[in-house]
C-alpha cells in the first residue's frame, strides 16, 4: 500500500509542477536570437537577385495572458546584411557588397498555448503590423554604388511556434521560431520583399 501511495505521489507531480508555475495575467519579454533572410527579387529599376548573410534578430514584447491565448505588442529589429547581388538580366553576379536591408517590426500577435499536464507549453499563432526598413547605400567589390540608401515602409505578418518552459512562478524560458515577411518596399533604385526565418531565445515575465 505504502508502494502505491507514492507512486501514486510521483504521477502527481508533474499536474502540480504545473499548476504552482503556470499563471495568468500581463506579462514581458524580451528575446535574442538570428535571422535567415530568403534571397530577395528587386524589381523596379533593377532586375536583381538580392543574397543576404544571416543576421542579428532582437526585440521585445508586452501582453496579457489569458489561459487559453495571449495577446500582445511586439517591438523586433532584423538585420540582413546583403552578401551578393545578381543582375538577372546579363547573369553577372557581384560578391562581397557592402549594404544591408534592416526591418524594425511592429506586431499585434496572438498566440495559442496548448496546456497540459507537464509544465512545459507549446503554442502557435502569428501577428501583423507595420515594418520600417532601412536600406543602406550598398556597394559592390569596386566600390560602385548599386543602391541609394531609402526608407519605406510595409505591411509584415508572421506566423511561428514555440515553447515556454517555467522557471519559477513568474519567469518562463520561451524557445521560438518565426517565418516573418513584408509586403513590397519601394525603395529610391529598387522593389523588395523581404522574407526571413528566426530562431530565437528568450525570457518572459510575469507580474
Amino acid at each position: 500500500m505504502k508502494k502505491f501511495l507514492i507512486l501514486i505521489a510521483l504521477l502527481m507531480i508533474p499536474a502540480v509542477s504545473s499548476a504552482e508555475l503556470y499563471r495568468q495575467g500581463p506579462y514581458f519579454a524580451g528575446f535574442v536570437g538570428v535571422t535567415v533572410p530568403e534571397d530577395a527579387d528587386a524589381s523596379g529599376a533593377f532586375h536583381d537577385r538580392i543574397q543576404f548573410d544571416p543576421g542579428l534578430n532582437i526585440g521585445g514584447a508586452a501582453g496579457f495572458d489569458f489561459g487559453a491565448a495571449r495577446l500582445e505588442g511586439e517591438i523586433s529589429y532584423k538585420q540582413g546584411e546583403v552578401n551578393t547581388v545578381t543582375d538577372k538580366d546579363t547573369n553577372t553576379s557581384y560578391r562581397g557588397v557592402d549594404g544591408s536591408i534592416d526591418v524594425t517590426a511592429f506586431m499585434m500577435n496572438i498566440f495559442v498555448d496548448l496546456h497540459g499536464q507537464m509544465p512545459i507549453t507549446p503554442y502557435f499563432g502569428g501577428g501583423v503590423g507595420l515594418a520600417a526598413m532601412h536600406q543602406s547605400d550598398t556597394y559592390d567589390f569596386n566600390g560602385g554604388l548599386l543602391y541609394a540608401a531609402d526608407d519605406a515602409i510595409a505591411f509584415a505578418y508572421q506566423v511561428g511556434a514555440g515553447l515556454e518552459i517555467p522557471l519559477n512562478r513568474q519567469l518562463s524560458l520561451d524557445l521560438a521560431y518565426r517565418y516573418f515577411a513584408t509586403s513590397t518596399a519601394s525603395f529610391i533604385d529598387d522593389d523588395v520583399i523581404f522574407r526571413s526565418h528566426n530562431a530565437t531565445v528568450g525570457l518572459r515575465f510575469k507580474y
